[in-house]
């Protein structure tokens, strides 16, 4: 692993806790893959629970935040949640998954220091989990990709606001202590913060999806007549979208990051199965069409782990990031489709058992090409900014 990521220039620190995170995460979080108590809607509460005191243990619960309030620089995360990633497992361990890791940023960048306290300080410690109330069901008309489309309402009734609407594809929202809901009022978007569970916020279902690392699932929410108190507010009204784009630009970066180290953990396990694996006389790896699907596929590790570090080296400088991000995360999440795709085919029919990971990284990919926006979305974003870019030339 080690000598699969370039670490040039990375602080000592940061080196320190990356390697502290990957020594952890093979060696303590690794056998907890074929646990019982991994489901269809992600790993059980007792389980989160059980490795994150393994990971206070060890001194790697949300290592990418530092004793004193302080982030790594995106590029030193990157060293380190890459690492987390090594098992699907490790960001839950950690305390590096989505969405709590975007939503912990968020907080720390825009919350008071009263709402620190209250709402970031229990999600930086690992003791609760949170979810981001911002997507909307397609057939009612609501935000997805376009979060203009924004059917949740709050309206001020003295001090508080009164939230009505419908989420849906909410992950983590069962089991969650701490939400982000976002609505819309006269002035425009707005983001407030709630204490969960509230009789107010009801789960109609947990949906089935091909996915299934993220705890608790994915749910479809009602919010009816919830009321917040202003003080719980996020910023300012009408803000939301601004804040949104705060918290979307890294936190697609760092998604980008931890299934890229799982895509090198699949790749280790095709590798190792390639080498061990005869057929027709010659171990696997010797027939060009697999050798060259696992050579393809370190091209392709390569290049997107070459892609996290330029993004989050755009990030460092204080930039926005919203098109770099976007680059990042339409090349690398398709690189890891084609890793992904490539180590099931290698392994064939082992491939396709939940006898290792493989399976389930498989799975998990296919899933990243839509969450923080679908490929196409981000292809259009791009090529609109071309649009602009041309026309400010041609217009002189």
């Amino acid at each position: 692993m080690t000598a699969t990521l370039d670490d040039t220039g990375l602080s000592d620190r940061a080196l320190d806790i990356a390697l502290k995170v990957e020594t952890f995460v093979r060696e303590v979080v690794v056998p907890y893959e074929s646990d019982p108590r991994l489901g269809a809607h992600g790993p059980a509460g007792d389980l989160v629970a059980e490795l994150r005191e393994k990971a206070r243990a060890a001194g790697v619960m949300t290592p990418h935040i530092l004793g004193d309030g302080d982030h790594l620089t995106h590029r030193e995360t990157a060293a380190v949640l890459i690492r987390s990633g090594l098992s699907p497992l490790g960001p839950v361990a950690c305390n590096t998954m989505a969405p709590d890791e975007g939503n912990m940023y968020l907080l720390g960048k825009v919350a008071s220091p009263e709402q620190r306290e209250r709402f970031l300080d229990p999600l930086v410690s690992g003791n609760a989990r949170s979810a981001f109330f911002m997507t909307e069901p397609a057939d009612e008309g609501g935000a997805g990709s376009d979060p203009s489309m924004m059917q949740t309402t709050c309206v001020q009734d003295g001090n508080h606001w009164v939230i009505n609407g419908r989420k849906t594809y909410i992950t983590g929202a069962e089991g969650a202590k701490v939400g982000i809901v976002m609505a819309k009022s006269d002035d425009g978007a707005c983001m407030f913060l709630v204490d969960l569970p509230d009789p107010a916020i009801r789960i109609e279902r947990v949906l089935d999806t091909i996915d299934s690392s993220m705890p608790g699932g994915h749910a479809e929410v009602m919010i009816d007549n919830l009321r917040v108190p202003a003080d719980q507010m996020l910023g300012q009204s009408g803000e939301g979208f601004k804040y949104a784009q705060i918290r979307l630009a890294p936190a697609r970066l760092t998604h980008c990051m931890r299934w890229l180290g799982s895509c090198i953990r699949a790749q280790e396990i095709a590798v190792d199965y390639a080498n061990r694996r005869h057929a027709f006389g010659k171990p696997l790896v010797d027939h060009e069409g697999v050798g060259f699907m696992l050579a393809e596929n370190w091209i392709d590790l390569k290049q997107a782990e070459l892609m996290v570090y330029w993004c989050a080296e755009v990030l460092d400088t204080g930039a926005l990031g919203t098109v770099e991000s976007s680059m990042a995360k339409v090349a690398v999440s398709e690189a890891l489709m084609r890793i992904a795709d490539k180590c099931v085919q290698t392994m064939g029919g082992q491939g396709v058992t939940r006898d290792t990971i493989v399976e389930q990284v498989f799975r998990e990919i296919r899933a990243f090409r839509i969450y923080d926006g679908p490929t196409e979305v981000h292809k259009w974003s791009l090529a609109k900014k071309i649009k602009r870019d041309w026309k400010s030339v041609h217009a002189l």
